[in-house]
């Protein structure tokens, strides 16, 4: 049976793979100033898009490659191929919500501070994790209890 990968890297966050330079910040500028900004919404829009893509390939792909097949070794490796896609769409569901809160939190001009403390998250940060609600040392601290919460 033909199998057909399909591309698991909408879920990157890499700016290379949007298409999109890293932000080079001017001396003295303000932080989430307007030019930004309209980074970090570009950077979500490409991300968005990017996702949306890929859910439409998976229907495309499950549609073209959905077959009855006589063989049970078949059907069962089609249908964990299947699964192993709807899994994936699953998590790209779930970032593509978090991707929309982000784009709301621009709307709102609260992008890019910390929910915790307050302080900035950083552009660095930002660009490796478009999503990010938390500067890095309350995050740290989140994980941290957390670990211990779960012990």
């Amino acid at each position: 049976m033909p199998t057909k990968k399909t591309s698991t890297t909408a879920t990157s966050t890499t700016l290379g793979a949007l298409g999109i330079e890293p932000y080079k910040p001017k001396k003295n500028e303000e932080y989430m100033n307007e030019d930004q900004v309209k980074h970090f919404r570009a950077i979500l829009d490409a991300w968005k898009l990017q996702l949306m893509e890929e859910v439409d390939r998976t229907v495309s792909h499950m549609k073209d490659e959905a077959s009855n097949f006589p063989d049970p070794v078949d059907r069962a490796s089609q249908e964990e191929e299947f699964s192993i896609e709807l899994r994936t769409r699953d998590r790209e569901r779930k970032l593509l919500k978090k991707i929309g809160q982000s784009i709301q939190s621009i709307s709102e001009e609260e992008y890019g501070y910390c929910e915790s403390c307050g302080i900035d998250i950083g552009i660095r940060r930002l660009e490796a994790r478009p999503t990010a609600t938390l500067c890095i040392d309350c995050k740290t601290l989140d994980e941290i209890k957390e670990k211990h919460v779960n012990r």
